[in-house]
């Protein structure tokens, strides 16, 4: 019985592990348009992004100001594939970084390990 109870409680932990890492997401926040008409939105790093979705509009620059507020090496760097930029996050220092997305879609931003993850939903 001992055994089936430790098994139950390790698929359990698994499952939770799955989805806090991979399934689960916030709502999506949508980027403030400056004076300049940038779409800019501030993204706070600690255990995570917050907020982890951003939307925007495709045709217009989009800045998003990283500000790491953790130590963890996982953290150290953020990677946009689709847009081919990646930047350097050192603790309690805003990064922005700079794109202008012109085809509405989903495109992931993460760590260099995979395993903080965001998107930027473009309409």
């Amino acid at each position: 019985m001992n055994v089936l109870l430790v098994n139950l409680g390790g698929l359990g932990l698994i499952a939770l592990i799955v989805w806090y890492f991979w399934l689960s997401s916030s709502s999506a926040a949508t980027a403030a348009v400056t004076a300049g008409g940038v779409q800019e939105t501030r993204i706070i790093v600690k255990g995570g992004y917050s907020p982890d979705t951003i939307r925007v509009e495709a045709g217009r620059p989009v800045r998003l100001i990283f500000d790491r507020q953790e130590a963890s090496p996982c953290s150290e760097r953020v990677v946009l594939d689709a847009f081919g930029l990646s930047a350097e996050l050192p603790t309690g220092n805003d990064v922005p970084i700079e794109f202008t997305p012109t085809e509405p879609g989903e495109y992931e931003f993460a760590c260099q390990m995979g395993m903080l993850r965001g998107k930027v939903i473009v309409s």
